[in-house]
């Protein structure tokens, strides 16, 4: 990692190490593939009214928690309100509900008092803050509180008896995480574990970072100072692989005031 992992609830920061963190221990209902499409990710699917106001999701089934007991609507909720009362995004789609509750274990609905287009854009965005889901008794923790317990259904469990703050921190695979059966794609898909521990190490000086690659001290550098790219791609035992900035890489987003010239005319909106 090029920036230290300091912070455990991604719901609390925007870190990038923070997001990397949640995607190792956490999951997401719906997640990005490489080309920018949403798809199902712990749920089995949703469906939407005609109206497009209500929406009814379906969580896949057998999902546990890494701690073993199972994911539950309810636990999905807290969730999504924890997260949309300290998100962006998640802001603009709460003003929109009108309520957002569990059926059943399985299943939840979201209604809206308004159309809201960007529902499962929003439920799937893959920037910080990201909605990760966690078990209801944690996700009730203040949004402005970070969490004390880091339990999740991700494919991985973090070891916090060997994290050394802003320096490595273990996981191990978690053995209650149900991957979906299609092949990994972006974020979406089965991200399938096929090693028993990895580990972030916080190196933030270049060189530093570099040496330890060419040494085997790690094996993945997130990034590579432009200076040092001619030198590893000398080395026949190191893989230098372009960074690809396409649309699941990163997302922005605008919110313009409507109600104050000159966005209050349709066609500048529209031009913007």
């Amino acid at each position: 990692m090029d920036q230290e992992l300091t912070i455990l609830d991604p719901i609390v920061s925007t870190n990038v190490a923070t997001r990397s963190f949640g995607y190792m221990v956490f999951d997401t209902l719906v997640a990005m593939d490489s080309r920018g499409k949403f798809h199902p990710q712990m749920l089995e699917g949703w469906t939407v009214s005609e109206d497009g106001l209500t929406y009814v999701f379906t969580l896949r089934p057998g999902l546990l928690w890494s701690d073993g007991t199972p994911v539950t609507a309810e636990d999905c909720v807290a969730s999504i309100r924890r997260w949309g009362a300290q998100d962006g995004f998640g802001l603009q789609l709460m003003a929109a509900t009108r309520e957002i509750t569990s059926n059943d274990t399985k299943s939840f609905t979201l209604e809206l008092h308004r159309p809201f287009a960007f529902v499962i854009e929003a439920l799937g965005k893959p920037g910080n803050r990201v909605p990760f889901m966690m078990p209801a008794r944690i996700a009730a923790t203040s949004p402005s509180v970070q969490i004390s317990e880091i339990i999740g259904s991700g494919p991985f469990t973090f070891v916090r008896s060997e994290w050394r703050q802003g320096d490595r921190t273990v996981f191990r695979r978690n053995p209650n995480y149900v991957p979906r059966n299609e092949p990994a794609d972006g974020l979406a898909g089965g991200k399938v574990v096929h090693i028993d521990q990895a580990e972030f190490v916080s190196i933030s000086d270049p060189a530093t970072r570099i040496a330890a690659l060419q040494s085997g001290e790690v094996d993945i550098v997130e990034a590579i100072p432009a200076d040092f790219i001619p030198l590893l791609q000398r080395q026949p035992d190191v893989i230098v692989k372009p960074r690809q900035m396409g649309i699941g890489h990163s997302m922005g987003f605008i919110s313009l005031n409507h109600a104050y010239p000159p966005f209050d005319n349709p066609l500048i909106r529209k031009a913007a």
